[in-house]
């Protein structure tokens, strides 16, 4: 039988464990506190602050909403973030993508105080990351670690194809296999748009991570036998369902669930854990600001 990953059950005991964290911090005199700036004014935006902040609240977390109006100059989203920055009592920063066209993408992931920097892209975080002393783990790519880990696959030795090459999961993931130590010492393959014969590199996996935004890119076709499968898509298609339509990953479950010997549903597979990645990078960044010592799940 093939196990379907449960990134729900595995999100809710990393958050149980961190709400004693964030109970150590109060018994200390600190609050953690999460700013998230939204300027933009899509809906999905706006969706995926709120349940951030929902999040943030059941383990007793302080979420502070800052919204700048999509139209604003590019210096009032800067000037924002260089007040959160500056202020004692937020630890953590998390600038919703997208930002307007007006607003460089380089100089927002550079203006967040590293030591806030909760989403884990400010360029000297990427170098801590690839030097194999990581400050906070990309959200996505630490939450599919920990999803392995839940499902007992241990990485040393297996061959990882990860499929697409972003920041934000695929380059950051591969340098997190790679490392040594626990959750790493994988043999790491990136595929992406322009790689010729995927089937043939992910038909040698032993772990297959579809993370290109290419709606059912990856079937049961291209995989082995018992190949364990991560999908990181998110994908919106047309369907007859009271919304008109419904999510998607870019494996095509059925078939792929025919090969696998574990793999992630889309939706509740890896979203919930980006989701549960960011509280743990909150709470670690509080407790170094700090100087409490607190233990992470």
């Amino acid at each position: 039988m093939t196990s379907i990953i449960d990134g729900n059950a595995v999100a809710a005991d990393i958050r149980e464990e961190l709400a004693d964290s964030v109970a150590t911090l109060k018994d200390a005199g600190v609050t953690p506190r999460l700013a998230t700036v939204l300027m933009n004014d899509k809906q999905a935006s706006e969706t995926y602050v709120s349940m951030k902040q929902r999040d943030c609240e059941e383990i007793g977390i302080a979420a502070e909403d800052v919204r700048i109006d999509s139209d604003a100059p590019a210096e009032e989203l800067f000037d924002t973030v260089a007040e959160l920055n500056a202020r004692e009592d937020v630890h953590g920063i998390l600038v919703q993508d997208p930002t307007p066209d007006h607003v460089p993408d380089e100089r927002v992931l550079s203006a967040v105080d590293p030591a806030k920097d909760v989403d884990g892209f400010h360029p000297e975080n990427v170098g801590k990351l690839v030097a194999g002393n990581a400050r906070f783990k990309p959200c996505t790519p630490h939450g599919i670690q920990k999803l392995l880990e839940s499902e007992g696959v241990d990485t040393e030795g297996k061959e990882v194809v990860v499929v697409g090459r972003s920041n934000i999961v695929g380059k950051p993931l591969a340098n997190l296999l790679v490392q040594k130590g626990a959750g790493g010492n994988a043999t790491v393959t990136v595929c992406h748009s322009r790689t010729d014969d995927l089937a043939a590199h992910t038909r040698r996996a032993d772990v297959v991570v579809a993370a290109a935004g290419v709606t059912e890119l990856v079937d049961g076709s291209m995989l082995s036998e018992g190949t364990v499968v991560v999908d990181v898509g998110i994908n919106r298609v047309d369907a007859d369902t009271e919304k008109g339509y419904e999510l998607v990953g870019d494996v095509e479950f059925e078939s792929a669930k025919e090969k696998a010997s574990a793999i992630t549903p889309v939706p509740g597979g890896v979203g919930p854990m980006t989701r549960a990645m960011l509280l743990y990078n909150t709470v670690k960044a509080a407790g170094e600001q700090t100087g409490v010592d607190v233990t992470l799940p």
